[in-house]
């Protein structure tokens, strides 16, 4: 979708507090997330129909506010508002520490679960057509084997129920959430494909959560994204155990040897 959809034209009166009040709606509501970059100053003033200094000096409002950050010669971005959801030494420790993970399984059962009922009962076409053609996406990305596609198309997927379930907090958190998944930390696809072994199980949940929410079924896409996550889980169990178990074999065998020599 075009930004120019995004932006409405203002009015005459008080312009700048105008554009301050458009631009923090739209933070607000969730349309705008922390790294989000804005379009340029040409083209935001174009949009909103005001005069860039008029524009410059919105700008300046939001930017005291600690709302957005201007970086010279990169642009004007939607500042980090939830912060960090946890510093890099506790996220180095999390990885080395295997309670967390579920720890962290555990906060996105409730929290998605929550989501996907919200957003059954919330999402509006527009919501259910991005999920439709998420959808379409993830089928396309496991039928051709596309690591890198699949991947990304179940974390479209799993923000654009947060985005449709229209609750502005559940949103930006989860946002954050996302962000350590997608830089990989306690969750490794690849890792959890050794047990589903096709993808197909994936596959699958992913087209129950997304088509559940689409129909507006509120208990069927609860559901669907808790099983998911236990799915997850019981998998991530599993393979731990599985590795548990070879690694005393191996030692076992190479105690064998070590005596046959």
């Amino acid at each position: 979708m075009s930004p120019t959809a995004i932006f409405e034209p203002v009015g005459h009166e008080s312009l700048a507090q105008a554009v301050v009040a458009q631009i923090e709606d739209l933070i607000a509501s969730g349309v705008l997330k922390q790294g989000r970059k804005l379009p340029s100053e040409r083209d935001l003033a174009e949009m909103l129909r005001v005069s860039r200094p008029k524009l410059r000096e919105a700008l300046s409002v939001l930017e005291e506010r600690g709302l957005v950050t201007t970086q010279h010669g990169e642009g004007t971005f939607v500042a980090a508002l939830t912060g960090q959801a946890m510093m890099p030494a506790l996220l180095a420790l999390y990885e080395r520490h295997e309670p967390a993970f579920f720890d962290y399984l555990e906060y996105r059962r409730e929290q998605e679960g929550f989501a996907a009922r919200l957003a059954a009962r919330r999402a509006t076409k527009a919501d259910q057509e991005r999920i439709a053609e998420i959808l379409v996406e993830n089928e396309r990305a496991w039928r051709e084997n596309d690591t890198k596609a699949s991947q990304e198309a179940d974390f479209a997927l799993h923000s654009a129920i947060v985005d449709a379930s229209q609750n502005a907090t559940l949103i930006h958190i989860m946002a954050s959430i996302y962000e350590l998944t997608r830089k990989g930390v306690f969750y490794n696809r690849d890792f959890l494909k050794t047990i589903d072994g096709t993808g197909k199980q994936l596959l699958d949940q992913h087209m129950e959560l997304g088509q559940a929410v689409i129909d507006g079924d509120e208990q069927r896409a609860e559901k669907a994204a808790t099983d998911h996550i236990d799915f997850v889980e019981e998998s991530f169990r599993l393979g731990i155990e599985r590795n548990r178990r070879e690694a005393i074999a191996e030692k076992r065998r190479l105690l064998s040897d070590y005596k046959m020599s």
